[in-house]
């Protein structure tokens, strides 16, 4: 049987980001947090979008670069660098660093989208990471994302490799369509 790569390193985008990349709108600007070596990056680019990654791993980033535009920063250790920038869509996965969940979501642009999938309490039974610093407590995405239109959400066991993640896709909803029957579709994307 074939070893299955880490989830840090391989190119396969997560079918949690390729299922709802659908919801980005079109002519935006796309934040890969924590990027790693671009396999989300390289998803987004060949759907059109412009994307920036943002890692602290400089060998990761020469490879993410071939898919968009890239910034080396420690956000667990520096200043949030990207104040004062706003993004039509941002994408997360792998990573949790909840010190940075008010600066995330103050570059969400009204009408963006929030693609976010990490790990969860229950991960330390099965691998790393296993330190609860970086494992979300149950219902935590949806605690941090109150004030956005959640328009899906899990919580749970996922199987090859074996995780508990939590995925949250949220849609930063301007003060006027809060009462607008905004239409999110829930069907899989097959394009």
């Amino acid at each position: 049987m074939k070893p299955v790569p880490p989830l840090h390193t391989h190119l396969t985008p997560s079918d949690w980001v390729c299922r709802w990349s659908r919801l980005i709108p079109t002519n935006t600007r796309v934040l890969d947090l924590a990027c790693g070596s671009g396999r989300h990056m390289q998803w987004l680019q060949q759907l059109g979008w412009q994307v920036l990654g943002v890692d602290r791993d400089t060998a990761s980033l020469a490879s993410a670069a071939a898919f968009g535009e890239v910034l080396q920063a420690d956000l667990e250790n520096q200043a949030w660098p990207l104040a004062g920038q706003s993004f039509g869509a941002i994408v997360v996965t792998n990573y949790l660093w909840r010190a940075l969940w008010p600066d995330l979501l103050a570059v969400l642009q009204p009408g963006g989208v929030l693609i976010y999938e990490t790990f969860a309490l229950g991960n330390q039974t099965v691998g790393k990471p296993a330190n609860p610093d970086f494992l979300l407590r149950h219902g935590e995405l949806l605690e941090l994302c109150q004030g956005l239109r959640i328009v899906a959400y899990e919580d749970g066991f996922c199987e090859t490799p074996d995780r508990f993640v939590q995925r949250i896709v949220a849609v930063n909803t301007s003060v006027n369509d809060k009462d607008m029957p905004l239409r999110y579709s829930l069907d899989r994307f097959n394009g």
